[in-house]
């Protein structure tokens, strides 16, 4: 039984150091980007959005599709950088064990 009570011991200081980076990452920003720059998406690590800008040379009233397939494509980007860098983070606390749901 006391082998049981360390690994409790030991879930919850993983579970406190996730939470704690969890925290931390709702604060840190990564910026996706699509056409050169012209559109960029910056996202947090709760996987958010929390602005977006779009350079006006490329917003053409006659081309309305290719700035919507930017605008998605930096958002895109921006997020799939925000998932990496919580996966990074992740596996720093884990030692790279796969935990469901994490």
């Amino acid at each position: 039984m006391k082998g049981m009570g360390n690994m409790m011991k030991q879930a919850q200081k993983i579970q406190a150091r996730i939470l704690k980076m969890q925290e931390e990452l709702a604060t840190r920003t990564i910026e996706g980007s699509a056409g050169g720059g012209m559109v960029k998406a910056v996202a947090n690590g709760k996987q958010q959005i929390v602005s977006i800008s779009i350079e006006k040379e490329v917003v053409d009233p006659e081309d309305i599709d290719m700035l919507q397939d930017l605008v998605l494509a930096a958002v895109n980007d921006a997020l799939s950088k925000s998932q990496e860098m919580m996966s990074s983070e992740m596996s720093k606390i884990t030692g790279g064990l796969n935990i469901p749901g994490l």
